[in-house]
Formats: structure tokens, C-alpha cells, sequence
């Protein structure tokens, strides 16, 4: 059994409730672009830097939390007053963030296993 929930989310209410489900967690949150139905995001980095983060996930805290949240498509996602960015100041996808602290890794960092590897492991 993983020693880590994973949740799948989409849009940013689904987003907010999940983290609301779970306060009190160590909660990380991988921020991409929709998929279509054959499961291809139209953000290419997020495409690029889902299988690294991944690769990370057996780094995960014990008791913690993955959310993988589908933040909308493109013109959605492109619009400034988006939730996203406004609400979480997300500047760009993929992000990966440690909620509810500084730590967050944003477009080519998430393509680094390493930096992945140091957000899941260390306090």
C-alpha cells in the first residue's frame, strides 16, 4: 500500500476542497494543463515534466498528500484572473508547490528530478 494518498482534482473548486479535506496533512500539489481524451496535456512542459515528478513520487512523506490538479484549458489557464493566478499567484504550469509554505518549483524545474526529489524529502 502507498504510504501517500493521491488525489486527482479539476478546476479550482475541486482544488480548494480537496485541501480543505485534508487540513493538517503535509499536502503537495502538481498543477498541469487539461488533458484530452487521449490523456495528452496541451501544455507540453507538463507533458515533459509529469513522468519526472512521478519517478519522484516513492520520495513522498509518509501520511502525506499528491494532488493532481487539472488547472483548465489553454484560454482558461491564459486569462490573468483566473483562481489560479490570482487566488494562488501560480505563474505558470507544471507547478509543483508544498502547500500552505514558500517551497514550489515552477515550468523547467519540474523537469529536475533532483529538485522533485529535495521538495518531497526535505522539511
Amino acid at each position: 500500500m502507498a504510504k501517500y494518498e493521491e488525489v486527482s482534482v479539476h478546476g479550482y473548486e475541486e482544488f480548494s476542497k480537496a485541501v480543505d479535506e485534508r487540513k493538517g496533512k503535509d499536502v503537495f500539489v502538481y498543477f498541469s494543463g487539461d488533458k484530452d481524451k487521449q490523456g495528452k496535456s496541451w501544455c507540453p512542459d507538463c507533458v515533459k515534466a509529469e513522468p519526472v515528478v512521478r519517478g519522484e513520487m516513492a520520495h513522498l512523506p509518509e501520511g502525506s498528500v499528491f494532488i493532481y490538479c487539472q488547472v483548465g484549458d489553454r484560454p482558461y489557464w491564459k486569462d490573468p484572473s483566473n483562481d489560479f493566478k490570482k487566488t494562488l499567484k501560480l505563474t505558470g504550469v507544471p507547478t509543483l508547490l508544498r502547500y500552505g509554505t514558500p517551497q514550489k518549483l515552477v515550468e523547467e524545474q519540474c523537469f529536475s528530478a533532483d529538485l522533485v526529489r529535495m521538495m518531497f524529502t526535505e522539511d
